[in-house]
């Protein structure tokens, strides 16, 4: 039988998200855009819609991942990344010319879904950049943060 007393502090917290360092939220994102853009492939023929759509989420899990000594650097990545994967969905000709053709075009015809991604990252990164400065000015006049 066990005792019926308060449960441990241990095992009552909540598991931790995932803590990135720059280099490895790029790398994710990057992955994730990769990954998608072969799935995108696959089963709906290399739709650029799809892969826009799909690059949201990746963007917002790379900024809500990524350490908080190192938020600046997922705005960075996150077009890095989409530039990744696009070339799995982008209509590329014969060659190396047609292919750098097709993504070009792609990126420029898709960069709609590239400045929202990077905007819904700044803006998560932003609000992330604040609560913790606010922390940190709490602790150091030894308050509660709000």
């Amino acid at each position: 039988m066990q005792p019926s007393g308060p449960a441990s502090p241990r095992a009552a917290r909540p598991l931790p998200g995932p803590r990135l360092t720059g280099l490895g939220g790029g790398l994710f994102c990057a992955a994730a855009m990769l990954v998608f853009g072969l799935l995108d492939l696959a089963l709906f023929g290399a739709s650029r819609t799809v892969y826009g759509a799909l690059f949201l989420p990746a963007c917002a899990l790379t900024a809500c991942w990524v350490r908080g000594v190192d938020l600046l650097t997922a705005p960075i990545v996150v077009p890095i990344a989409f530039a990744v994967g696009l070339p799995t969905v982008a209509d590329g000709g014969d060659g190396f010319t047609g292919a750098l053709t097709g993504f070009v075009t792609a990126l420029a015809t898709e960069a709609g879904w590239l400045y929202g991604g990077t905007l819904v990252t700044g803006t998560i990164v932003l609000v992330r950049r604040i609560r913790l400065v606010r922390r940190r000015v709490a602790a150091r006049e030894g308050r509660a943060p709000a």
